[in-house]
């Protein structure tokens, strides 16, 4: 779906109008890198006359596979399959053969998670075309790169006109979702995913000195067409602060100095506090570790999110993005023995406490520059109040914007170990994907550990990413010696992905397994008592026991609402007897301390 500004066609529904924002007029020096429609090896993005247009899986395949036929420096590797039964494959441009060499750093860049934010894909044709065939080889002489093109091929195959509508092309794009229903950029953590579990598969057998991300943002309009950002950056606190620290320094003023050369405008990865009053302020949009760039800081693998601004055109964001790229692969040929350091620094780091749970600060830690477009504001008939409009002329006068950190609003210590039962197989595999590493007990073991009481969990009222989510703001520690069946797993957390499995076992955390919902299980009570038993029996109670009587007194002195619940009154009795269910709310992963 084309949205420039034309004239309206008669008959014309109005969602084939134009609707969008103008843009501001683009010429940059990165047009140079598009290929005419005679080339052989032109795309179809460079192909279309106006650089609006994507192809679908089986055209991307067919391109590639004859790009793999006839270059010896491109090969393509399946590593998994769709729900839909789609081959989830990469192309490999390497110098090295199947084997890589292992001094040589790796670029791995991901397109298509979101597919119908797709520029990666037609970013990586071109790079990877221009090195096969257009002198651009000896990017490979100390790097090599992986592209995936598109990661969520079902959902690309979910193609249309009108997929994404406050993006500006390409006219037919992808669907966000996959063809469950689920947003992959919320799974770096739970790996619900067939998709998601072949991706952390790629990433364990090449290992990446750096992993880019490629998406194309919402939200407000502003001048900047390459935004990115990544965990830690600008000095803030951050899991893999090494890394974080390598990029603030080395990687970032020269993709900037890059992008800038080539007629962009790169900058920082931020949101609007407010999209309808956008001087109000910014912020980094949390840290989440269900995003790339939140896994990858706790398993110290340098991620970067690329959000390209949605409402710049798609040949724009595409030139943008190959122009990352390259630059991106001529800094890890030069610079990736300090990153590799870097890695090697955060991957011996076992914190004794994680800040988790981030939440956006109430007041803004400072202000700073940006470069804004200008708008307007008018009575909109349809909803009734004031709305934005914008104008599409950049603001000679920088913005003075206050930005609005994150903070942690829970601290976890970091136990010895965890143990995970061995009927909870889901959990297991899941954590084997990530790369942890566990002990599997060849017999059953009985240990000291403390079990968690899950005091007054909540069930949400909404379901979330095919999940129901349940919150526990307390837990309550409980010494036992539990025997663990045969199969059933140890987690020690002195290992580099020892992060991941605190975030991913402690259940307050709200990436954990059980915030997503996965243990409904200890929430069901098991067993009852009827009144007529429990009635006679909580009288022998009281008889027995003057520090119980005294205990009840006080409940029914204290709490008028439960001295008027009989049944209440015999539930607090019977939960004092050893008929009660022992294991209800009883998280079932011990903990080693």
């Amino acid at each position: 779906m084309s949205q420039t500004p034309s004239a309206s066609v008669p008959n014309e529904a109005p969602w084939d109008q134009a609707f969008l924002p103008p843009a501001p007029a683009w010429d940059g020096p990165s047009r140079a890198l598009l290929r005419g429609a005679a080339d052989p090896w032109v795309t179809a993005f460079e192909a279309d006359a106006a650089h609006d247009f994507s192809p679908n899986y089986a055209d991307t395949r067919a391109w590639f596979d004859r790009l793999d036929a006839a270059s010896d420096l491109i090969r393509i590797e399946q590593f998994g399959t769709s729900p839909e039964g789609r081959p989830i494959y990469a192309v490999i441009a390497s110098k090295d053969g199947a084997a890589f060499d292992p001094s040589k750093p790796v670029l791995l860049a991901q397109a298509g998670i979101h597919p119908g934010e797709i520029d990666g894909k037609d970013a990586g044709m071109m790079l990877l075309r221009d090195i096969a065939f257009y002198g651009k080889d000896g990017l490979l002489d100390r790097a090599n790169l992986i592209l995936i093109p598109i990661l969520s091929v079902d959902g690309h195959e979910r193609a249309g006109a009108y997929s994404r509508p406050n993006q500006r092309g390409p006219r037919i794009q992808g669907w966000r979702h996959t063809a469950t229903n689920q947003n992959l950029n919320r799974d770096f953590m739970k790996l619900d995913q067939a998709e998601m579990q072949a991706v952390m598969g790629l990433i364990h057998k090449y290992k990446p000195d750096l992993y880019v991300d490629i998406h194309v943002t919402d939200g407000i309009d502003y001048q900047y067409d390459v935004t990115f950002g990544y965990n830690g950056e600008d000095g803030v606190w951050s899991r893999s602060p090494a890394i974080a620290s390598w990029l603030d320094a080395a990687f970032k003023p020269a993709m900037y100095e890059a992008l800038e050369a080539q007629g962009h405008i790169p900058g920082e990865l931020v949101f609007a506090i407010d999209d309808r009053d956008p001087k109000k302020g910014l912020n980094d949009g949390g840290l989440g570790e269900r995003f790339s760039n939140g896994w990858g800081s706790a398993a110290h693998v340098p991620t970067i999110l690329i959000e390209n601004h949605s409402l710049k055109p798609h040949e724009q964001r595409v030139l943008g993005t190959y122009v990352f790229l390259e630059e991106a692969l001529k800094l890890l040929a030069e610079k990736s023995g300090d990153l590799r350091a870097a890695i090697a620094a955060d991957r011996a780091l076992r914190p004794a406490e994680l800040p988790a749970n981030f939440d956006s600060d109430d007041t803004p830690s400072h202000t700073r520059p940006f470069k804004g477009i200008r708008y307007e504001t008018f009575d909109s008939v349809a909803s009734g109040r004031p709305e934005i409009r914008w104008l599409g002329q950049p603001d000679a006068e920088l913005w003075p914007m206050p930005f609005y950190g994150s903070h942690p609003t829970l601290t976890l210590k970091r136990p010895r170990a965890y143990w995970v039962p061995s009927y909870r197989q889901d959990v297991i595999e899941r954590l084997r994907v990530h790369g942890v590493q566990m002990e599997t007990l060849d017999a059953p073991r009985t240990v000291a550990v403390d079990m968690l009481r899950l005091v007054d969990p909540k069930v949400s009222g909404r379901t979330n990413e095919g999940h129901v989510p349940i919150s526990v703001s307390e837990v309550r520690p409980e010494a036992h010696d539990w025997t663990f069946p045969i199969g059933s797993v140890r987690v020690p957390t002195d290992q580099p992905m020892g992060d991941v499995a605190i975030l991913l076992l402690e259940p307050q955390s709200n990436e954990s397994f059980f915030a997503w919902g996965m243990f409904p299980e200890v929430l069901n009570r098991v067993e009852y008592i009827e009144a007529y038993a429990i009635a006679p029996l909580a009288e022998k109670m009281l008889a027995a026991d003057p520090a119980l009587k005294a205990e009840f007194e006080a409940k029914l002195a204290a709490d008028p609402a439960f001295a008027a619940d009989g049944d209440a009154r015999l539930a607090w009795f019977y939960e004092r007897t050893p008929f009660y269910d022992q294991r209800y709310r009883l998280y079932p992963v011990g903990r080693e301390n």
